[in-house]
């Protein structure tokens, strides 16, 4: 059963290629950055499964897209910008004029699928956007009770608590959880919210995926039974230190039943480990996007991510790529950026996919992109829900 989809605030098309990957077609991909819609235009036989369809991309503001002849479509999906909620950013939240959320609203309002799919940063849940976030989960759960003309947005979520309370009808089944990409296989530790919703009168109930991987079962592999550095060929002298305090914990692993135990958390060394050096070939880029960056430093805070656990979260940065976060740390200390090529490995895209853009713009798309893996493990759930539906 072919599902149709509306996709917005697109990026490089991680969410969107996790979703057309479970036989989805597109009715609409919605992104205004010049260079991710040529990125999406460039790989769009890769970003659609055999028989898919994906339109041309709507380059543009959302705020100005039209959903007539769109209602009742079966998802909107996208991730709105992130940088209102960001740990790293400027923290503005329902002051920052990048906050999106509002039109991904206004798309479920005026569209009413039959579930939708957002995703966003960790930041959101903090303690300091609790209500907000709490505003944003209440006006999906009832999207026709829309604010009224010069309305504040705290009375407004005072009124929304107030029709649920008095038992309003409930337009969605709406779904928060926090995420961390690395418990689903991808070679990162990347925590993400996703916000999921199926439409009430389907009558379904969304229970995100199980986690597939886990740290423990790295520890075993590593530190247990040896088998990552035997794969891997790591000599004993090529090897971090162990960890202090481990044997306890190992010794439980090891008596655990096999069946119980998760895959093994993928780290950058899986992810990267038959790539060339790019630093020992500074003028040959053997792989497509695979070219040294230099200047790379460490400094407080920002050490860059080890070679034998998942990397730290990528990020974009709001003035080309951060100083630390997009780094690979060897067992030496020694630190050199993450290459293109590496950076998309590390977020799950496919070799054959080809970013447009410089070194900093092609690194920030990446830095905001929903990791394929990590896309693909939600679409296939949600989308099993709805064909079941």
């Amino acid at each position: 059963m072919k599902l149709e989809s509306i996709e917005l605030f697109a990026g490089a098309g991680g969410l969107a290629m996790g979703f057309s990957g479970q036989n989805v077609d597109h009715r609409a991909v919605v992104e205004w950055n010049s260079h991710a819609c040529e990125t999406l235009r460039n790989n769009k036989l890769k970003l659609v499964a055999p028989m898919s369809h994906w339109p041309d991309v709507t380059e543009g503001d959302v705020r100005q897209f039209l959903y007539g002849g769109h209602q009742g479509l079966d998802l909107v999906t996208g991730g709105p910008p992130c940088q209102p909620f960001s740990m790293g950013g400027k923290h503005g939240g329902f002051l920052d004029e990048r906050d999106m959320f509002p039109q991904a609203i206004r798309a479920v309002r005026e569209v009413r699928p039959r579930a939708f799919v957002f995703e966003n940063v960790r930041g959101l849940t903090r303690a300091a956007f609790a209500n907000y976030f709490n505003y944003i989960l209440l006006q999906l759960e009832y999207p026709s009770q829309q604010p009224k003309a010069k309305e504040e947005w705290l009375d407004h979520l005072a009124r929304l608590e107030k029709h649920k309370a008095k038992g309003g009808k409930r337009e969605y089944r709406v779904v928060p959880k926090l995420v961390n990409a690395a418990n689903f296989g991808v070679p990162q530790k990347r925590m993400r919210v996703f916000i999921v919703g199926f439409r009430e009168d389907l009558g379904l109930d969304w229970v995100f995926p199980e986690e597939t991987h886990s740290h423990d079962a790295l520890l075993l592999s590593q530190w247990g039974n040896g088998e990552y550095w035997a794969r891997h060929r790591v000599a004993a002298k090529n090897r971090p230190a162990k960890p202090d305090g481990l044997e306890r914990k190992l010794g439980m692993l090891a008596d655990a039943d096999p069946a119980t135990l998760a895959l093994p958390w993928e780290t950058v060394r899986d992810a990267i480990s038959d790539l060339p050096d790019p630093e020992k070939h500074p003028g040959k880029e053997l792989v497509q996007a695979h070219r040294f960056q230099p200047g790379a430093r460490s400094y407080a805070g920002h050490t860059g991510s080890p070679l034998d656990e998942p990397a730290k979260a990528l990020k974009a940065g709001d003035h080309g790529v951060p100083g630390g976060e997009n780094m690979l740390r060897r067992h030496d200390g020694s630190v050199r950026y993450f290459t293109v090529r590496e950076s998309a490995r590390i977020q799950t895209f496919p070799d054959s996919f080809i970013f447009e853009g410089g070194w900093s713009e092609t690194m920030r798309q990446l830095g905001n992109a929903v990791p394929v893996k990590l896309a693909a493990v939600v679409a296939n759930g949600v989308c099993k829900m709805l064909r079941k539906g």
